[in-house]
């Protein structure tokens, strides 16, 4: 079986799949400060929760954007799988063309989801991902990456609001219903979460207009996707396995030179 590692900003989420199917998966805060060891445990209790023996996975594959917690990460691997986790980065197959100025820069996150996305949906596509900033990724009919653009992430925006405004307090990120509230809680909510759909629905359009395209595919993950997918129709699918998916899918192209290397 194989482990698939998503590091983000925030949330690091686990995955087991066994052939191409997804049997258990887990989201963890991402902590820059936890060594290999105490990342070794805490994996170690998800898979006695989940009772799956450790013993059972035969390789790992990490997408990380957060640099200063691989060490511990992938020391941790070593340690508690007995295996050298394949990263995805410079050197790895992806099948992706990357028409960047400068193919390193773009985040391993994006690079997967677009992976993953080509090759469930096809193309033209965008790629909407709700995470810490929100990224959004086109993708030609061919399949190359053409690129796209990163904007704050709505959690962002919202404590933005809360720490620069000192009468304002912090609210939970639901759609209040309707845009002109009676209440400041309702407000608040109604301008990030409505004004949110704004950006978002600006930004893929601009970007179908560059692509010039009427069979566009949106697709979103993420772990807010389904809060904004819900109030627009620029976005056709909400795919929150899409990163996972796509690390089974490089790792799968990446197996023959893997297990040559071992």
């Amino acid at each position: 079986m194989l482990l698939v590692f998503d590091v983000g900003n925030t949330n690091i989420v686990l995955g087991i799949y066994d052939e191409d199917r997804l049997v258990d998966s887990w989201r963890i805060a991402t902590d820059k400060e936890k060594t290999s060891d105490e990342y070794g445990m805490l994996i170690n209790q998800l898979f006695q929760y989940g009772k799956w023996d450790i013993n059972v996975i035969k390789d790992v594959i990490i997408s990380s954007v957060v640099p200063n917690i691989m060490y511990s990460l992938e020391h941790a691997v070593r340690k508690f799988f007995n295996v050298e986790p394949l990263v995805v980065g410079p050197g790895i197959k992806t099948g992706m063309n990357i028409k960047y100025d400068n193919p390193k820069q773009v985040g391993a996150d994006r690079i997967v989801n677009a992976v993953a996305a080509y090759e469930k949906y096809g193309g033209p596509l965008i790629i909407v991902d709700f995470g810490t900033a929100t990224t959004f990724c086109a993708i030609s009919a061919a399949g190359d990456y053409l690129g796209g653009t990163i904007a704050p992430g709505i959690k962002i925006a919202s404590e933005a609001l809360f720490q620069r405004a000192a009468k304002l307090p912090r609210v939970e990120l639901v759609k209040p219903g309707k845009v002109i509230c009676k209440n400041t809680v309702n407000s608040i909510q109604s301008g990030v979460i409505y004004g949110y759909v704004g950006l978002v629905e600006y930004i893929i359009k601009k970007m179908m207009d560059e692509l010039k395209g009427d069979n566009v595919k949106v697709i979103a993950t993420g772990g807010l996707s389904s809060l904004i997918a819900s109030e627009t129709e620029y976005i056709h699918v909400v795919d929150k396995l899409l990163t996972l998916d796509g690390l089974r899918i490089i790792y799968s192209r990446n197996q023959e030179e893997r297990v040559n290397k071992k």
